[in-house]
């Protein structure tokens, strides 16, 4: 489902990414680990195509999005992929189903099958009855938890998630991890993992390690 082949990327004269080629298929759940400035975040950024490389091809299916103009990649992005980030970056003056709901509003759906879709989400993450609190009445987990269900929002065909249980205590952490895998099982979905939690890492389907730029598996 995603391909990468020989991504570089350089900051400067710091090269980062030294030719890194991947594979992830669809509803596989994959750990990315490595050492603090191996590259794992910046790796994770292109397959987001929130940045681009220097050289190499990243393909979505049959699109090579390295080809894709910024509005066409902005477009892409919205649809395709979802994000989950180790801070939730939630709204403060939204409720969670506001909050939910912000990926679809943006693309343009109808406010009333987005309001919908946002409801049933947070019901499948077991948050059914916290949809109308805002953020700072949410516990951390629950939390991550409306950041989770607005990633999957827009049905992406991968969600991308950076250090997603590093601000969590260990009971937490678990939960969201064994949350991960349910929604694997119910719904297909496809996560890539940027983490430095070894238990979340070896419950993955595959560990790829990240060492000078490089992959390894």
């Amino acid at each position: 489902m995603i391909r990468a082949e020989n991504l570089t990327k350089s900051y400067g004269n710091l090269q980062v990414l030294r030719g890194i080629s991947l594979s992830i298929g669809k509803g596989e759940v994959v750990s990315i680990v490595g050492a603090s400035g191996a590259g794992k975040t910046t790796l994770l950024q292109i397959l987001g195509t929130l940045d681009r490389p220097d050289g190499g091809t990243l393909c979505y299916g049959d699109t090579d999005v390295s080809r894709l103009r910024d509005k066409e990649l902005a477009h892409f992005r919205n649809s395709h992929v979802g994000f989950v980030f180790q801070a939730h970056h939630l709204l403060p003056e939204f409720t969670a189903v506001e909050n939910v709901m912000i990926p679809a509003l943006i693309r343009g759906d109808r406010a009333d099958e987005t309001r919908s879709r946002a409801v049933q989400l947070l019901d499948t993450l077991g948050l059914a009855a916290r949809g109308s609190h805002k953020p700072a009445a949410l516990s951390g987990g629950e939390q991550q938890r409306v950041a989770v269900a607005r990633a999957l929002m827009n049905q992406p065909m991968v969600v991308l998630a950076d250090e997603p249980s590093g601000n969590l205590d260990s009971e937490h952490a678990r939960q969201l991890h064994e949350l991960f895998f349910t929604l694997r099982e119910r719904l297909g979905q496809t996560f890539v993992i940027v983490t430095h939690n070894e238990q979340l890492a070896d419950m993955a389907d595959r560990k790829i390690t990240i060492r000078d730029g490089r992959n390894e598996e």
